[in-house]
């Protein structure tokens, strides 16, 4: 594991898709001993590695169960059955409002998520400045964040996932709400971490930066592993799945 960020091994999850409300009743309370559900796999017996330093994207279609090893990963969900080892500190910016309370500020908001993390607010301190200037949505900051615009939570939410002191940075779609200006500021820092050996896993429809920032692409569909590899050949096999 010394090598490795993260080791996916085998994992599978499934959920209980019911017809009716009542089917979910009644086994809730073993009322029957009839299979009242179908099985839907997000996941199904999925494995890979992500090794320390490494830019690795993950694409696929909708519903190919991109978001939900992310949430694994990131212990937002946990999976029906497989092995997952994560080395390192993680700072994850997944779906709009994941892990902030919409009620608070923004400036609550960046003190709540340092302390999840496990920062004291001495820690917090001193890293406030470099978020706010990153995030740069000037008074707001003292705003509910249920008032903020999409492309306002995002800049909030970026700034404090990369200025957490991480080891791994977990990045979903996220991203596409951004304006084109701080997308550009986001993968610039994306180079920075690369430069100082930081480990980056994302997820984006974007094939064309997934091309120029990873190191290496794991594609997905339907909750299966088909293929990994070089981006570009493996932006090819989705985009033209005869190659």
């Amino acid at each position: 594991m010394a090598e490795n960020a993260i080791e996916v091994k085998n994992i599978s999850k499934m959920y209980k898709l019911y017809d009716k409300n009542s089917d979910r009743f009644k086994e809730a309370l073993g009322l029957t001993r009839k299979k009242c559900y179908r099985e839907h796999y997000a996941l199904n017996n999925v494995s890979f590695e992500v090794k320390k330093g490494e830019t690795v994207g993950i694409i696929g279609t909708n519903g190919s169960g991109k978001s939900t090893i992310l949430k694994i990963i990131t212990g937002v969900l946990m999976p029906t059955c497989g092995e997952l080892k994560v080395d390192g500190r993680i700072s994850a910016l997944l779906e709009l409002g994941a892990g902030f309370n919409m009620e608070y500020t923004g400036m609550e908001n960046i003190y709540l998520n340092g302390t999840m993390m496990g920062f004291s607010r001495e820690e917090i301190d001193k890293r406030v400045d470099d978020i706010l200037q990153f995030a740069d949505i000037g008074e707001f900051i003292n705003q509910p964040v249920k008032t903020y615009s999409s492309g306002m939570f995002v800049r909030l939410a970026f700034a404090v996932a990369i200025n957490i002191d991480p080891e791994i940075l977990i990045v979903d779609e996220a991203l596409s709400v951004g304006d084109v200006f701080f997308q550009v500021k986001c993968y610039h820092k994306f180079e920075e971490f690369k430069k100082l050996g930081k480990t980056i896993l994302f997820v984006s429809h974007d094939l064309g930066s997934v091309s120029k920032y990873c190191d290496r692409v794991i594609l997905l569909n339907k909750g299966n592993k088909i293929s990994e590899g070089l981006p570009k050949k493996i932006v090819r096999v989705q985009t033209d799945p005869c190659k």
